[in-house]
């Protein structure tokens, strides 16, 4: 009986998804690169209509072949809890290792060929091992990038100059053990060795631990965040009207309805 139930709840979740779009598991679809969800929203698709791309970059427990793995946080998460992101969405699996920029583009490059994305709004954004991808992701490709996020992370590239071309999020708690906070630091201080940080904006949250950047993925603000910044904006400026703070974490949950988890995430 209990299975069942389940069934049916898994499946009233999913009609809820498809009724703001749809989600497709891409797999062997572009060669030399990585397995992939595809997320198409349920918006006008008329000849002049372009639509933003977002790019999630997961942490290593969801690393390998498993591409249910990918499902577990994350906006395909949100998206079937009841977060609206009016945008397409590509969810990769890396099966293990460092995230890869070149990869990353060639799944970019294969949704601007076959879909109507506005290559001036593209963004990524990630967590834990994620969070390096994403850094590595803006410094391999700052022309690209309209805005990104990365939580909880660092970077394993060497040339961090192009981060300040972009407008930057880092968020990081105190208290992982994980990922030590130090990481971050040592991004920011290699931007300011590099030149000005004017679009950067770090948050180092006091007492946070390595899980609970993960509920940023299910907070609306983070979306009009990255949805402000614009590849076209003269100067690309950073907005700093926005704030992430533990208050808006614990409550990022509320507005997604009863089946929302409070868990955090590795």
């Amino acid at each position: 009986m209990k299975r069942i139930v389940i069934t049916i709840i898994s499946l009233i979740l999913t009609l809820c998804i498809m009724a703001q779009g749809s989600v497709t598991a891409c797999k062997n679809k572009v060669p030399g690169s990585y397995n992939y969800w595809f997320y198409t929203p349920d918006l006008d698709m008329g000849p002049d209509a372009h639509y933003p791309l977002l790019i999630f970059l997961h942490g290593q427990s969801l690393c390998g072949n498993n591409l249910e793995k990918v499902r577990k946080y994350g906006p395909i998460d949100a998206l079937k809890r009841g977060r609206v992101i009016d945008c397409y969405v590509i969810a990769p699996q890396n099966p293990g290792g460092s995230w890869n920029p070149d990869k990353i583009m060639k799944i970019i490059e294969w949704a601007e060929k076959n879909y109507k994305v506005d290559s001036s709004r593209i963004y990524v954004y990630g967590m834990s091992l994620g969070g390096y991808g994403t850094i590595d992701m803006v410094a391999a490709y700052p022309d690209r990038i309209a805005a990104a996020m990365a939580m909880c992370g660092g970077a394993t590239a060497k040339d961090l100059s192009g981060l300040n071309e972009v407008p930057l999020w880092i968020v990081h708690g105190t208290a992982d053990r994980a990922v030590p906070v130090a990481q971050s630091d040592k991004v920011v201080e290699a931007m300011k060795a590099a030149g000005s940080t004017d679009r950067l904006i770090y948050t180092r949250m006091k007492g946070v631990d390595h899980g609970g950047p993960a509920r940023i993925f299910y907070m609306a603000q983070t979306y009009d965040w990255l949805f402000y910044h614009c590849l076209d904006d003269e100067g690309r400026p950073v907005n700093r009207d926005f704030e992430i703070t533990q208050e808006a974490m614990k409550n990022a949950y509320k507005d997604l309805g009863k089946n929302a988890s409070m868990e955090a995430y590795e």
